[in-house]
């Protein structure tokens, strides 16, 4: 199917799910051949069973579920669902924004596989959804501090996991760097460096000049 051809069915579709739907679309648009519809979180329940349900959708499938952090909105996160149509062989992308106190109605009822993606944008991004069975961390350990991949985490982490053999089990403990960070230059890959590297000769010939 030309570009043309697959963006105009996707319009289509567009003004299909508007038309049903109407408020509970806040916009949307296409791009790179998919539709991308924008919600509300309040009404994410809502869409996700027209879309599998409706006979012109048929979107039965949900490919993933995912976060983005964008830290300088009032509402950070987008909460993105990827749906799949085997009949009408097209892909449907939803968004929902989310701040960091926002409940997301969980669709795990709705799409079981849901339920497991759900647990990771909560544990990376600490997205909560409302009415999940069994909201708990996926990734990381239950005890981990925070949300790896929120903007603001440190690239250190917080705390740092060893076995300790005296004990006999898992410790945590702060993170503690080996070295302090260091400023580099191009001439000096170590500060304090007191020798000549290849071409300094010839800068020293210059400045003489």
């Amino acid at each position: 199917m030309a570009e043309e051809d697959s963006n105009a069915a996707l319009s289509e579709l567009a003004e299909y799910l508007t038309g049903h739907l109407g408020d509970e679309v806040v916009g949307w648009g296409v791009d790179r051949r998919e539709l991308c519809l924008e919600v509300s979180s309040s009404s994410i329940c809502k869409v996700s069973k027209f879309l599998r349900d409706d006979a012109n959708c048929l979107f039965k499938t949900i490919v993933d579920v995912c976060g983005v952090d964008y830290p300088e909105r009032p509402l950070r996160f987008d909460v993105v669902y990827n749906f799949l149509s085997y009949n009408l062989n097209q892909r449907l992308r939803v968004k929902v924004q989310a701040g960091e106190d926002t409940q997301v109605p969980s669709i795990a009822e709705i799409f079981p596989a849901a339920g497991w993606f759900e647990r990771e944008v909560w544990d990376l991004y600490g997205v909560f959804f409302s009415g999940h069975p069994d909201l708990r961390r996926i990734l990381t350990d239950y005890g981990f501090d925070g949300h790896p991949l929120r903007k603001d985490f440190p690239l250190t982490g917080h705390v740092e996991v060893r076995y300790d053999d005296e004990q006999q089990r898992v410790v945590y403990e702060p993170v503690k760097l080996m070295q302090s960070f260091r400023t580099f230059d191009f001439m000096s890959p170590w500060e304090g460096l007191n020798q000549h590297l290849p071409g300094d000769e010839k800068a020293e010939k210059e400045q003489d000049e």
